[in-house]
């Protein structure tokens, strides 16, 4: 997960800092103007005053920041126009906290107008605009702020952003906005004004950042734990809207998916790099509990062998996260027989020293599943190259094999290492690894800097199981959803399709060796079961993801703002996918709640080999 701390660039350090009566004289230059909050937004993205000067612009003050790198205050024109398009709130930023401002003030802020791009311009995000090195004058004090404009099912568009040849090389930033018609433009035609939702479902958990995700349209692909199910590139969920405390973190509620903010939550919107348009909160609906339960999977019968795939996120020995853990593997996973584990960091996690291998990080965590009253697994894993795997700086995530011996045996063929590529060979005329545990061709282009696949070979009932543990690249660096250009870039994909192409003909040349192999692929794929990564992984039908089997309202192991969606997979050879006993569970116990131990939830295939 990135730091939610973002610097301002360097062109909007404060250059005074402002009081009532201000001692700073503001020096116009000749084309300075008076201007109106709606004249400052206009109608497009960016301001016809981006760069210039503005004299004595007059409003309400709707909500003061005091905390974090973006201080300042929101003002908004209690006089509107009769536009929809142009905003009539604008934030002003004085860097440090406001002195001498409150809510209910009526003020007049001289200042240059700036167009901010939260997270930088390479990040493709769309700019914020605002009024900085500000000057100003309280008129009055103990005015009405401003009526919220509410924002509800009947007011955001189904449509997300206008895309295509609307767009001039893909940025909407020059496009007149229609609210109406696009609720990206709906959002960014009350950038800065006082907005509230009512009632409002929360489909994104509570944070350490005080940040929440609520739905402000309950049935929009909704699943039967209250959640908003992200389902294709053409399904954004247009309700989904950020919601942030402006008062105490201590007063923002715990919340899961589910939940409800009931009455009224209210506050100036703004937009970030971390979800884009998000409401300030200085009122925030009372919390009412969905109800929400942590799910537990059946436990496989004598004849299904039980495979799961969890990431752990960023796990090493200094954690307090070890018996949790265990208990959501032993009594919510039903103690599956073979678990790919992700995200296992090395001895002492993020110090770089050197250190790679991972056995105190993984013996802490069958020591705990013994506790928990599980089974005594046995693991398999290889030590990458150190720091040659990414993740957290020192931490040299990879995966590893937990597998129970009293239920499956691993056959171990002559161990590979960080640099050593297992192959395929054939064994009394079966398929066979030449390395088990080896790492599926580590060296290729499409592994840099990134998790390499374990492969390794099971024995289940007489009956030899390939399992290939991954990894992929992830989604970091790619275009968020809000971003200015429509559709937004995936650049991060390239380097999936890669692994994926690299994974699938390796399970190609085990099918190849025997027709009739019984091969698992699974691990954190970072991507949907319906992208192009999976489709290169399945490609020419040799694997299956199996979250396929479950109705699309379930397909989910991970919530990203506000979207419920698939980044875990386990995907099966042609005799297991039609072996006709195939049963596969996303097992919810993690991405939908508050106080989650990992941000992913675990998946679990049963089958009769």
């Amino acid at each position: 997960m990135a730091s939610k701390s973002s610097a301002r660039l360097a062109a909007l350090t404060v250059a005074a800092v402002c009081s009532v009566t201000s001692t700073v004289v503001l020096t116009s230059p000749a084309h300075a103007d008076s201007v109106r909050v709606h004249d400052i937004q206009g109608s497009t993205r960016l301001s016809p005053y981006a760069g210039k000067q503005v004299t004595d612009v007059a409003g309400i003050v709707t909500g003061v920041r005091g905390y974090g790198s973006s201080r300042g205050f929101w003002i908004q024109d209690p006089r509107p126009d009769a536009d929809p398009a142009t905003s009539e709130g604008v934030f002003v930023f004085t860097g440090s906290t406001p002195k001498g401002v409150a809510v209910g003030d009526a003020v007049t802020v001289s200042g240059t107008v700036s167009e901010y791009v939260p997270g930088g311009t390479s990040s493709g995000n769309q700019s914020l605009t605002e009024i900085t090195r500000p000057t100003f004058t309280v008129v009055s004090s103990g005015n009405a702020v401003p009526a919220a404009t509410t924002v509800s099912a009947r007011s955001v568009p189904r449509a997300y952003a206008p895309e295509g040849d609307e767009a001039a090389n893909g940025s909407v930033n020059g496009l007149t906005l229609r609210p109406e018609k696009y609720a990206l433009d709906l959002y960014e035609s009350l950038e800065g004004m006082n907005v509230s939702v009512a009632d409002a479902r929360v489909v994104g958990a509570s944070d350490p950042y005080t940040e929440l995700w609520v739905t402000v349209k309950p049935w929009e692909n909704a699943n039967r734990r209250g959640g908003t199910v992200y389902g294709s590139y053409d399904s954004q969920n247009t309700g989904r809207l950020q919601i942030q405390s402006l008062g105490k973190p201590a007063d923002f509620p715990d919340a899961n998916v589910g939940d409800t903010l009931a009455g009224t939550t209210a506050g100036p919107l703004d937009y970030n790099q971390y979800g884009g348009y998000t409401m300030v909160a200085s009122e925030i609906g009372t919390l009412e509990s969905g109800g929400l339960e942590r799910e537990s999977t059946r436990r496989q019968s004598g004849r299904e062998l039980a495979v799961a795939t969890y990431n752990v996120e960023n796990l090493d020995p200094s954690d307090g996260t070890f018996a949790a853990h265990a208990e959501a593997i032993v009594h919510n996973l039903a103690s599956p027989d073979i678990v790919s584990l992700e995200e296992i960091q090395d001895n002492n996690g993020a110090t770089n020293d050197g250190t790679v291998a991972a056995d105190a990080t993984v013996g802490k965590l069958i020591d705990a599943i013994i506790a928990a009253g599980g089974p005594r697994y046995d693991w398999r894993g290889i030590d990458p190259v150190d720091g040659e795997d990414g993740g957290q700086p020192g931490g040299n995530i990879r995966q590893a094999f937990l597998f129970d011996p009293e239920r499956v045996s691993f056959t171990d063929r002559g161990a590979g290492d960080a640099t050593t590529a297992t192959g395929v060979t054939k064994v009394r005329g079966k398929a066979a690894l030449t390395h088990s545990p080896g790492r599926v061709d580590p060296v290729n282009a499409a592994w840099a800097n990134s998790r390499k696949p374990l492969a390794g070979e099971f024995v289940f009932r007489g009956r030899t199981v390939v399992v290939v543990a991954n990894h992929f690249n992830s989604k970091g660096g790619d275009q968020g959803l809000t971003a200015q250009y429509q559709p937004p870039s995936r650049g991060s994909e390239t380097q999936r399709h890669a692994q994926a192409k690299v994974v699938n003909n390796f399970v190609k040349d085990v099918l190849a060796t025997q027709k009739n192999a019984d091969v698992v692929v699974l691990g954190d794929i970072n991507d949907f079961e319906f992208s192009t990564t999976t489709r290169l992984l399945e490609d020419d039908g040799v694997l299956w993801s199996a979250v396929k089997s479950l109705p699309k309202s379930e397909r989910y192991s991970y919530v990203y703002q506000g979207n419920s969606q698939v980044l875990d997979q386990i995907l099966v050879s042609p005799s297991i996918r039609w072996g006709g006993r195939l049963s596969y569970d996303s097992v919810h116990v993690n991405a939908e709640f508050h106080d989650q131990i990992s941000d992913h939830d675990p998946q679990v295939l049963r089958f009769r080999p």
